[in-house]
C-alpha cells in the first residue's frame, strides 16, 4: 500500500484531532508508532500509517503497543503510542515502571477518553494516570492544539526524559477544524546505551530511581507555572472565574465569554501559583473539568476556596446547557431557556434507534441459535458481538472488559450455586479480542478444568472499530500479507482437546445448533470457532438477495428472530389457534437492495415463503414510448 505524501510546508488543512496528532507525529520525526484500535482513538494510527519514513503497527493489545514504543524510545528514537481510556488499564503495568526508567528518545502516549460514553463501557478519567505515574499531562482543546501540543510533548519528553500523556476526548478526536501544519523534521536516534541500573528494574535499582521521579515532578511543576500552555484570559465579568481544560474550555468560553478563565493545557503537574493568580481576580472560582474532580480536589488541598462538583455533574460533557443553569443557580439568577439538570435528564421523545448488527452479519446466526438453546448462562465480551445482548436475541448476560468472557465464564462454572447447578456456561468472544486478552483466560480455563463452551467468533477483522486488520486475517496495517493465525491450532496448543474443537459456518444454522447443543452437555472445555468474514470487509462476497412471497407468508415471525435489519415488518395481526390460544402475527418483506443473500432468514421460515429475488426487467426506452 503506497504511502500518502504529506502536504507542503505551512499548509492549512481541515483535520480532526486524531488526524492532527498523526500529522504532528510524522512532523516530529517519530520512528515507531504502535496501537491497538479503540474508539475514539483508532484513526490516529490509521492516519500515521499513511505517512512515509516511519514504522507503524497494530499491536495485539495496548500493553504490547506501549512496550514496542518504550523499546524504540529506549533506543533513542522518538516513539508514539495511542489508545482509548480503557486501553491504558491494560498498558498501565508497563507505564508504572516506565515512569522510573524514563526514556531516551521522546515518547508521547495519547489517551482518548470517551466522555459521554459514546462507545465505551465506562467513563474513566485518564488524567489520573498523570498523578498515579507522576508524568506530565497535556490537554488540547481543539485540533490545532492537538497538533501543536503533540510537537511540544516530544520536546518536553526529551528534555526531562519522561513519557508525556496527551489526554484527548471524543470531542477532540472526531471534531474537525483548520490546522496550520509544517513539514517533517528528521530525528536521529542515538541508539540504546546500556545502563542496567536504570533499565533493569529489580527492587534494588528501582528504589534508587523513585527519588529521581519525585524530583522530576517538582521540576515539571516549575515548568508548568511558566508554560504558555497554561494561560489566564482576563474578562470583564468578575463575579465568577473558571479554571478548565480540554473541550470543557470551549464550553466555558461559549457560555461565559466575558468571564476570566485559566486555561490549563499543561494540566499536570498543576500550576498552583497560576491558579491563585486567577482566584485573586474574581469573586468565586468554579472548576469545570470532565469528568472527575481532580483539579478541584488538589486546589482545595492547597487551601483555595473553589467550587466544582457541588454544582456540576460527575458524568457527561459539561456543555453550555449544563453550565449555564449551574452558574445561574450559583449566582441566584433566573434559569436560562433550555436549562437542564445534567446528563441524566430524560432524553427528548424521539423514535428509538437501538444499535444492531449489520445485514447478514455472521454473528446473527450465533445469537439466534443461542436464543433458541435453553438453560444457558452466557458470558460476553467487548466487540460488535456485544450487541447480542439486545433485541431480538437477548443472548448475552455479562460484558465487562476485553477478554473477560473467559475468566467470568470459569468463575460462573466454579461458583455456581444451587440455583445454577443445571445451567450450562457459554463464553462468547471475537477473534481480535481473543488475541488481545482472551488467550490467557482460555489457558486458565483449561488448566483449571473448567466446564465451559467457548464460542470464538472469527470474522477476520476488528469489527467494532472499523474492520482493522489483526493477526487472524493475514494482513498488516498497510494491507500487506502477514502470517495468519490458525485459531484451531492455537486453541489446541492452549490445551483444548482436539475432539472438543469445532470449526463451523455460522450461516449453517442446523449444524451450528447441533454443535452448540451437543457441546454444552460435555463436562469439559469446548471451543466452537465460526469462520465467516465481516460483511463490511473485502473478504466478504455478496450473494443473490432474497425476497418474501406475500401470498405464502403466514406471519409466523421466525425470520424476525434472526435479527437481520434487512427484514421489515409490513403489518401485524392476531390469530386464534384451535386450542383457543391467541398468537401474534408479523408479516414481513426483505429490503432486497441491502440483502446479501446469506440465507439465514430462509432456514427458520416455516412456510418457505422466502426465495431468491427475481429483479424486475429495467425499462427500455424506444422510439415513441417505452417498454419493459
Amino acid at each position: 500500500m503506497a504511502a500518502v505524501m504529506p502536504a507542503p510546508a505551512a499548509s492549512r488543512l481541515l483535520l480532526s484531532g486524531n488526524e492532527a496528532v498523526a500529522r504532528a507525529v510524522w512532523e516530529a520525526g517519530v520512528k515507531v508508532a504502535a496501537a491497538y484500535p479503540g474508539t475514539p482513538s483508532t484513526e490516529m494510527l490509521e492516519e500515521i500509517a499513511t505517512y512515509p519514513d516511519l514504522y507503524a503497527e497494530w499491536s495485539v493489545n495496548e500493553k504490547v503497543s506501549l512496550e514496542v514504543a518504550i523499546g524504540a524510545a529506549y533506543a533513542g528514537s522518538r516513539a508514539f503510542c495511542c489508545m482509548k481510556h480503557v486501553g491504558m488499564n491494560v498498558a498501565s503495568d508497563a507505564l508504572m515502571t516506565l515512569t522510573l526508567t524514563g526514556v531516551s528518545g521522546g515518547l508521547v502516549i495519547a489517551i482518548a477518553d470517551d466522555v459521554g460514553l459514546s462507545s465505551s463501557q465506562n467513563e474513566q478519567d485518564s488524567r489520573y494516570w498523570g498523578r498515579f505515574a507522576h508524568v506530565p499531562v497535556f490537554e488540547p482543546a481543539d485540533s490545532q492544539e492537538a497538533y501543536a501540543m503533540t510537537l511540544d510533548a516530544f520536546a518536553l519528553s526529551e528534555q526531562f526524559q519522561v513519557p508525556v500523556i496527551l489526554r484527548m476526548t471524543t470531542r477532540i478526536n472526531h471534531v474537525k477544524s483548520l490546522v496550520t501544519v509544517g513539514e517533517r523534521v528528521a530525528h536521529t536516534g542515538l541508539g540504546f546505551k546500556k545502563d542496567p541500573s536504570r533499565f533493569v528494574m529489580v527492587p534494588g535499582n528501582a528504589g534508587k530511581r523513585i527519588p529521581l521521579m519525585f524530583q522530576r515532578e517538582r521540576d515539571l511543576r516549575v515548568v508548568a507555572e511558566s508554560s504558555p500552555l497554561n494561560c489566564i484570559e482576563p474578562g470583564s465579568d468578575r463575579r465568577v472565574g473558571f479554571i478548565t481544560s480540554g473541550p470543557a474550555y470551549m464550553h466555558v468560553k461559549e457560555s461565559f465569554p466575558d468571564a476570566p478563565v485559566l486555561k490549563l493545557g499543561f494540566s499536570h503537574p498543576l500550576p498552583f501559583a497560576k491558579c491563585r493568580e486567577l482566584a485573586a481576580l474574581v469573586d468565586q472560582v468554579v472548576i469545570v473539568e470532565e469528568v472527575e474532580p481532580l483539579v478541584e480536589t488538589e486546589l482545595k488541598a492547597q487551601g483555595l476556596a473553589v467550587i466544582g462538583k457541588e454544582i456540576l455533574p460527575l458524568q457527561g460533557e459539561l456543555a453550555p446547557n449544563v453550565l449555564k443553569p449551574a452558574i445561574a443557580r450559583l449566582l441566584g439568577e433566573a434559569l436560562p431557556e433550555n436549562a437542564v439538570a445534567g446528563p441524566l435528564t430524560a432524553a427528548l421523545p424521539v423514535f428509538p434507534r437501538p444499535p444492531t448488527m449489520c445485514v447478514a452479519c455472521p454473528h446473527l446466526g450465533v445469537y439466534y441459535t443461542l436464543s433458541q438453546v435453553r438453560n444457558l448462562n452466557i458470558s460476553g465480551d467487548i466487540g460488535c458481538y456485544t450487541l447480542g445482548a439486545g433485541h431480538p436475541w437477548n443472548a448475552l448476560d455479562t460484558c465487562v472488559s476485553m477478554g473477560a468472557s473467559m475468566g467470568i465464564a470459569l468463575g460462573m462454572d466454579k461458583g455456581r450455586g444451587e440455583a445454577d447447578k443445571d445451567k450450562r456456561v457459554v463464553a462468547v468472544i471475537g477473534d481480535s479480542t481473543f488475541l488481545h486478552m482472551g488467550m490467557q483466560g482460555l489457558l486458565d480455563m483449561v488448566y483449571n478444568k473448567g466446564n465451559v463452551t467457548v464460542l470464538l467468533l472469527d470474522n477476520r477483522a476488528v469489527g467494532m472499530t472499523g474492520g482493522q486488520d489483526n493477526p487472524g486475517n493475514g494482513r498488516d496495517i498497510h494491507g500487506d500479507e502477514a502470517p495468519r493465525i490458525d485459531f484451531a491450532k492455537l486453541v489446541s496448543a492452549l490445551g483444548v482437546k482436539d475432539e472438543r474443537i469445532h470449526v463451523v459456518n455460522p450461516y449453517e444454522l442446523p449444524v451450528l445448533f447441533k454443535t452448540i447443543r451437543e457441546e454444552v452437555k460435555v463436562p469439559d472445555v469446548s471451543v466452537i470457532i465460526t469462520d465467516q468474514p465481516c460483511v463490511l470487509i473485502k473478504d466478504y462476497h455478496k450473494l443473490k438477495p432474497f425476497e418474501v412471497i406475500d401470498d405464502k407468508c403466514t406471519g409466523c415471525g421466525n425470520c424476525i428472530d434472526v435479527g437481520c435489519p434487512a427484514i421489515h415488518v409490513t403489518r401485524r395481526g392476531k390469530e386464534v389457534k384451535p386450542s383457543g390460544k391467541e398468537v401474534d402475527l408479523a408479516f414481513v418483506r426483505i429490503e432486497t437492495s441491502v440483502c446479501t443473500g446469506c440465507g439465514l432468514c430462509v432456514q427458520p421460515c416455516a412456510p418457505k415463503a422466502i426465495v431468491h429475488h427475481v429483479p424486475t426487467a429495467p425499462l427500455q426506452f424506444i422510439k415513441g414510448g417505452c417498454s419493459a
